[in-house]
């Protein structure tokens, strides 16, 4: 197996080892807000979060349907804590409307995933699904070692070569 196919093989397993994501979003005044939400993930790489409608991440969700979403190696199984291996994916937000066939889907996944707390989401009010969809992303695994997502097959990573490389 070539280094590439390696870290290809690593991208197609590297959120599986986390259950939730750090979200970024911004207000429709431009403010910036970092949080994190547990996740689920198809097989399309969209990413649902499952979300107070009290929190600020949703609040700018609904105003600015745009999110970043960063998954980051744990600091205590890095080897160099300036580059931690870590997939950042620019996702546009859509709310899933509550009872559909696809929201049914996503909150089973959800059930599966993190057990009985769903139930309980279910039933109240405030609580809602987004569907993060990535447009872009960025895989790296070390310096000089970054990769685009390939935006046409989300699947698919591209060596970054050059002066826009960062590690």
């Amino acid at each position: 197996m070539s280094q590439f196919e390696a870290i290809q093989a690593a991208y197609q397993t590297f959120t599986e080892q986390f259950q939730s994501a750090v979200i970024s979003t911004v207000s429709k005044e431009s403010i910036p807000n970092a949080s994190y939400a547990p996740f689920v993930m198809d097989d399309l790489k969209n990413i649902y979060i499952y979300v107070s409608g009290l929190s600020t991440h949703t609040q700018n969700l609904n105003d600015v349907p745009k999110a970043s979403v960063l998954f980051v190696e744990d600091e205590s199984k890095t080897q160099q804590i300036f580059a931690r291996r870590r997939l950042s994916y620019e996702c546009n937000a859509s709310l899933l409307k509550r009872d559909t066939a696809t929201w049914m889907i996503v909150n089973s996944d959800f059930e599966a995933r993190f057990g009985n707390i769903i139930k309980l989401f279910r039933d109240l009010p405030d609580f809602r699904i987004f569907q993060l969809t990535p447009t872009s992303g960025r895989f790296v695994v070390g310096f000089g070692a970054a990769y685009e997502v390939d935006a046409t097959n989300l699947n698919k990573l591209i060596h970054v070569t050059g002066e826009n490389e960062d590690g």
